[in-house]
């Protein structure tokens, strides 16, 4: 065999034990008539001692190792003189006896160490010398260990891991589609599935009242630190069940999960937000909730001051940022010229400081006075030392620059400890939501999600204030998933298929499958889909999914180790009746 032990597992109680190992060579190092050799394998790193006095052909062998060759290494296990208490093998060392290279190796790249010199692209483009890295490789057993946590949990509650097709027709509802053409039947294509959203329901209605699967997904969407073109989703649905009793399930799901990975107790259900005071109080609808900064409004103190930037705008909000009436001027300017990046989109920022003495000073006082000022405080319960910074304009538009600002702000001050969790359930999203540009409804979720029951009768009236019975799992400010309870009623899809502009014929082209599904005894039913990656990003302490995807795509959507997507040969697009149709630019 090539190895008897891993390179993790030798301890001092193996003291005296013959053993073969076998890994890479993480580092070598030349100490007078000794060389030392740490070898790596998935499972840790041992020290190897080679000794010119005992072999001086074995020491010379040694001295020819260069980083990431591929050997086996005969020896005794021998207690070290000079202890590593950051190794747990760190007590002990082995006596080589022999050598034998299975492969060498070019340099690397760059250091196969945690503190790497590569950057990202160059990560990406030897990603599988990227894994070998301790810290890449824990990310991907968390996310084994969670899976399999995962799929227990939902076992032993019932539920039955079903796989849906990969190959489904494109439905365009949410993000563009992934299309395949298909050769067997030209001009015609497959889309690959946002979610098995239809699926599902079908399985819904063929009486598997409790489903789940860890699934890949692909959204065709611009990309950033938490999307992926593809990714993976904890997939779940349950019959016979309403809003409550799914909440109920999925949140025994996280704190579950929770201590499995961190032993972190929730003891208290989870705090539940409707969406108008998500939006109202943090301008998001996944708020950051391990800090505070709730929004104020001020629109009603600031009018008739013949200040036009406050007199005319829809909305005046703050946050108060605790201890920073020490803020200089420059470090205000910084903040407004954040504020008016193309990402934020602000056209300016005001600000109003109390000072520990009990004095203000504000960028406005020319235009308020103290006794104004003092009342926007008392309103933002500022105490002596902290800073008022105000945003004005369109409602939502200016809510959700807040929110930037108050995220921003929150990391400044190191408010948002990765390893602080703060989880609640945003509940009663709006169940339409209004295009100015194609002047129609859209579905804020998808066309499935049951309204609320109190609020059907609104439906044709007052269509736009009806509330979906939906809810989102926010942990730190991140979506980690959400779901809704369905329509199961085929008058009720069609009555929502109208009001989102969709004729008889096109919803029938569409989803007639599932409208036909309904006519046959349909159940209520109702789930969510967790965003797994995601998961395990949050849990890891990590900002990207990307760093718990064993092979990601870049923020282009490129696979820069295969280099793809790329060009097919010309023969492959005859065959399926395509033509390329080049940018003229």
């Amino acid at each position: 065999m090539f190895r008897t032990k891993t390179c993790g597992e030798l301890r001092i109680s193996d003291v005296g034990s013959e053993v073969i190992l076998a890994g890479w060579v993480q580092r070598s190092r030349k100490m007078g008539g000794m060389t030392f050799v740490d070898l790596r394998d998935r499972y840790g790193i041992t020290q190897i001692v080679f000794d010119n006095d005992t072999d001086s052909a074995l020491c010379d062998a040694a001295n020819k190792l260069g980083r990431e060759f591929v050997v086996q290494i005969t020896g005794k296990v021998a207690e070290r003189t000079s202890k590593n208490a950051n190794l747990p093998t760190g007590d002990i060392e082995i006596l080589a006896t022999g050598i034998k290279v299975l492969n060498k190796s070019d340099v690397p790249p760059f250091t196969i160490e945690d503190n790497t010199d590569g950057g990202d692209d160059l990560r990406m483009k030897y990603r599988y010398l990227d894994l070998r890295r301790n810290c890449v490789r824990k990310n991907l057993e968390l996310r084994h260990r969670m899976a399999f946590e995962i799929r227990r949990y939902l076992d032993s509650h019932g539920f039955i891991e079903v796989e849906t097709p990969v190959l489904i027709k494109s439905t365009p509802e949410g993000a563009r589609d992934f299309v395949v053409p298909s050769r067997m039947n030209p001009g015609e294509f497959y889309a690959l599935p946002q979610s098995p959203q239809t699926f599902k329901q079908l399985l819904m209605v063929s009486g598997f009242d409790r489903y789940f699967q860890i699934v890949k997904c692909f959204r065709d969407e611009d990309l950033r630190a938490d999307r992926q073109p593809e990714f993976t989703q904890i997939d779940c649905e349950m019959s016979f069940v309403e809003q409550e009793d799914v909440l109920n399930m999925f949140e025994g799901l996280v704190k579950h999960i929770f201590k499995y990975v961190k032993d972190i107790d929730f003891a208290e259900p989870f705090p539940r937000m409707t969406w108008a005071d998500a939006m109202r109080l943090y301008g998001s609808d996944k708020p950051d909730t391990r800090f505070g900064m709730q929004f104020v409004e001020l629109k009603d103190l600031t009018e008739g001051a013949g200040f036009a930037v406050l007199d005319d705008a829809e909305y005046v909000g703050a946050i108060v940022a605790p201890g920073c009436a020490g803020y200089t001027r420059k470090q205000l300017d910084q903040l407004t010229d954040y504020v008016k990046r193309p990402q934020v989109g602000a056209k300016g920022m005001m600000w109003v400081k109390l000072e520990q003495d009990g004095s203000i000073k504000s960028s406005v006082g020319k235009f308020y006075s103290d006794d104004t000022l003092r009342k926007w405080l008392e309103r933002g319960a500022a105490n002596p030392g902290d800073l008022m910074l105000i945003l004005a304009g369109p409602t939502m538009k200016t809510r959700k620059q807040l929110n930037e600002l108050r995220l921003h702000m929150g990391s400044e001050l190191g408010l948002r400890d990765p390893q602080k969790f703060s989880c609640l359930w945003v509940v009663d999203f709006p169940l339409f939501e209004w295009d100015d540009e194609t002047q129609r409804y859209y579905a804020m979720h998808h066309p499935f999600t049951a309204p609320n029951p109190d609020d059907i009768q609104m439906l044709d009236s007052d269509t736009g204030a009806v509330r979906a019975t939906a809810y989102d799992m926010v942990v730190n400010g991140n979506e980690l998933g959400g779901g809704s309870i369905r329509i199961h009623d085929s008058e009720l899809q069609d009555k929502m298929f109208h009001l989102l502009g969709l004729s008889e014929e096109e919803a029938r082209y569409k989803f007639g499958f599932l409208m036909d599904a309904f006519k046959y005894g349909a159940p209520p039913h109702g789930g969510l889909a967790f965003g797994f990656d995601r998961f395990v990003s949050i849990l890891a302490g990590l900002d990207s999914i990307r760093d718990v995807i064993a092979f990601p795509k870049n923020n282009s959507g490129r696979d820069m180790m295969i280099d793809a997507p790329s060009e097919i040969d010309q023969s492959q697009l005859d065959e399926l009746k395509i033509d390329i149709v080049k940018d003229p630019e």
